[in-house]
């Protein structure tokens, strides 16, 4: 009878948290090749050949009282979210979007974006906002798949008002208008 096959036992990078083998395709490889240099010398044999013990060690080392630094510090940094391939995803910009549009010749509506970045309920919104233009407000998923609120009537300008006044903590600032596809502050 034939022996099971033993499963392989990978070596993962303290650094970047991918293979060994593939940190040279990571975005962090520099970060990578000191900890590769002491855990797995024999993958990178030219590291070694290149580089000093003692220049590794004081490398090494910094690192190391970097993220010491970083956890005892009371200051916590802002944490950055990375997609596959070493992409930054960015953070949504907290503003709001007032945006007009006309259909039909006579009829428009009205579009509110990015009220939820404020922590505001978005269907208590839009019945408030149907409620005091006496107009149907509805929840629609825009084109970028988040949610937006579309209000029926051009009441672009009194909306302000009433969105700084119902939510204290939305600034005044933070409110734009779309005209002629450009970005407009409401203030």
């Amino acid at each position: 009878m034939a022996e099971k096959p033993q499963p392989v036992q990978v070596l993962y990078c303290g650094v970047c948290g991918s293979p060994a083998e593939y940190c040279e395709f990571g975005p962090d490889f520099e970060k990578c090749k000191p900890w590769l240099i002491q855990n797995a010398p024999d993958l990178y044999p030219e590291f070694l050949k290149e580089s000093n013990g003692t220049e590794t060690d004081k490398v090494s080392d910094k690192l190391q009282s970097t993220s010491i630094s970083e956890g005892s510090s009371t200051s916590k940094p802002e944490e950055v979210k990375r997609l596959p391939g070493g992409k930054i995803k960015k953070k949504d910009k907290q503003e709001i979007i007032i945006e007009k549009v006309t259909r039909n010749k006579r009829k428009s509506i009205t579009t509110i974006k990015g009220l939820e970045l404020f922590g505001v309920k978005l269907s208590d919104a839009s019945k408030k906002l149907g409620k005091k233009f006496a107009t149907g407000a509805s929840l629609v998923k825009g084109p970028t798949e988040k949610e937006q609120i579309d209000v029926q009537g051009d009441i672009a300008y009194d909306i302000v008002e009433f969105i700084t006044k119902t939510w204290p903590d939305v600034p005044e600032s933070a409110i734009f208008f779309i005209e002629d596809g450009k970005k407009v502050p409401a203030a």
